[in-house]
């Protein structure tokens, strides 16, 4: 098919490599501006324009897709694909092509319509998750559904970690689903709004973990919030030094043990786990502020942490 492929991230690379690979036309790629990343500020080319550069594709970079004729940039293109862009495409974009958009989300639609769907996906607890194709309308993920991909979300997986699986399972969706467009198979199913969840975006307000939850709860939710914004701590040692950490992966260690007044939610028990509401944690890999994300087991050595001391709040706002 001739298509114009419209994303930003890194979730739709593959999709974009898989399109061109199984010979669809791609007419035009369209993304959002560089923008300035990292501790140095450097601005960086988006990951769908580096990839469209790689490809040989034309690219155009908008701060609003709207403002575009796409028609005059694809003047024969059929489809646009959508993946991970960031911004509200309006009626008369979708319009301008004959067949509209479709749209890859990382979720099994009509849960987690939003920006931040497997990772809310992970911090709720969800034992799956999955990819769906849809096609766009001006409602925020809520057309009719044209495919989907399901998947577990594994014990020890962090949103990073995920966020790639899905990626991968968007691009062969993709694949299948422009195959049953242009051979005009299968039907849109509607959504069942009734059954619609929320996943709106992160911000490090969010990067705080509440000791007094369930074990498996700040498992999830440190797993969920990795990389970004990340679950922040302050470590708190007995002595009275204190250093900022980040919490990158965990596992639950004890459900059962319950916290006492000498072992209150967030102190460290025997064996370098953590006390929550309801079972203990035993932290897997961590990041401190200072440095590079690293084992557990060699931060705690480092620190000679022991029973008394303490994981505790941090302002992330």
């Amino acid at each position: 098919m001739r298509i114009v492929v419209i994303g930003t991230g890194e979730f739709g690379v593959p999709a974009l490599r898989a399109l061109v690979r199984h010979g669809h036309q791609v007419r035009a790629v369209i993304s959002q501006p560089d923008r300035p990343a990292g501790r140095g500020r450097e601005v960086r080319p988006t990951p769908i324009r580096a990839a469209a550069d790689e490809l040989g594709l034309r690219h155009v970079q908008t701060e609003d897709i709207n403002t575009l004729d796409v028609r005059g940039l694809a003047a024969d293109a059929e489809l646009g694909v959508v993946v991970a862009f960031g911004q509200k495409i309006g009626r008369a974009f979708l319009d301008a092509l004959p067949r509209g958009c479709v749209n890859i989300h990382g979720s099994l639609l009509p849960k987690y319509r939003g920006a931040a769907p497997y990772q809310w996906a992970i911090i709720n607890g969800e034992e799956n998750t999955g990819v769906t194709v849809f096609q766009l309308n001006e409602r925020w993920d809520a057309g009719a559904i044209l495919g989907q991909r399901t998947t577990r979300i594994l014990d020890t997986e962090t949103a990073d970690e995920l966020h790639d699986r899905l990626a991968a399972l968007g691009a062969e969706l993709i694949v299948e689903a422009l195959a049953d467009i242009e051979a005009g198979r299968g039907q849109p199913v509607a959504q069942d709004t009734s059954q619609a969840t929320r996943a709106p975006k992160l911000s490090k307000a969010d990067g705080v973990v509440i000791w007094s939850q369930p074990a498996w709860q700040v498992v999830r939710r440190i797993h969920g919030l990795w990389s970004w914004p990340a679950a922040a701590c302050v470590f708190a040692a007995h002595t009275g030094k204190q250093e900022r950490v980040l919490l990158a992966r965990a596992a639950v260690a004890d459900p059962a043990a319950a916290p006492s007044d000498a072992l209150p939610p967030g102190a460290f028990c025997d064996g370098l786990t953590v006390q929550t509401g309801a079972g203990r944690v035993r932290l897997l890999d961590v990041r401190p502020a200072s440095g590079k994300l690293m084992s557990f087991e060699a931060f705690a050595n480092g620190r000679h942490i022991g029973v008394g001391d303490r994981l505790l709040p941090v302002e992330t706002g």
